[in-house]
C-alpha cells in the first residue's frame, strides 16, 4: 500500500458553545490539517506514471479547502443570536458557519469525509489545534 501525506494550516479563531472552561472564550488556533491517501498501485501512464496523484493536484486540492476557514471566526451553527452574526457582518468580519462544533475531532472527520468524496482513498486525516495536540480520524 502507497501513502502520502499532505499538510496545510489555517489561522482561525473559535469558541465551543456550552463549554465551561477556557475554550468556551473566543481563541484562537493555527489549525494543522495532515491529509493521508492511500493507494494499491501506481499510475502506470503518461504524465503521472509511478506516482498515486500529482502532489501538486492534492497540496491545491487541500489548500482551497483550508483557505475557507483561514482568517475567519468559525461558528458552530445556531449558538450565537442572530444580531451578533449581524454585529459582525456590519463590522466586515469575515466568519464561517458550520453544522458542527468546531473541535479538532470534527474537523479531523469533516476534511476525511470531504475528500473521500472527491474521489480519494483517505487513509486517515489528523488535526492540529495547537503543535502538541492533534485527533485523528480513520475509518479503517
Amino acid at each position: 500500500m502507497y501513502q502520502l501525506t499532505i499538510e496545510q494550516s489555517f489561522d482561525s479563531a473559535h469558541f465551543l458553545a456550552g463549554y465551561q472552561g477556557k475554550c468556551g472564550n473566543i481563541h484562537g488556533h493555527r489549525w494543522r490539517v495532515l491529509l493521508v491517501i492511500q493507494e494499491e498501485k501506481l499510475k502506470e501512464e503518461q504524465q503521472q506514471r509511478g506516482m498515486c496523484v500529482d502532489f501538486s493536484t492534492l497540496k491545491d486540492e487541500l489548500k482551497e479547502v483550508a483557505d475557507q476557514y483561514d482568517h475567519s471566526f468559525l461558528i458552530e451553527k445556531d449558538t450565537l443570536k442572530e444580531r451578533t452574526l449581524e454585529a459582525l457582518k456590519e463590522e466586515g468580519f469575515s466568519w464561517v458557519e458550520l453544522e458542527f462544533r468546531p473541535t479538532a475531532e470534527n474537523f479531523a472527520k469533516h476534511f476525511y469525509d470531504l475528500f473521500s468524496q472527491k474521489g480519494y482513498d483517505v487513509a486517515r486525516v489528523q488535526v492540529y489545534e495547537t503543535p502538541n495536540n492533534c485527533a485523528t480520524y480513520t475509518e479503517s
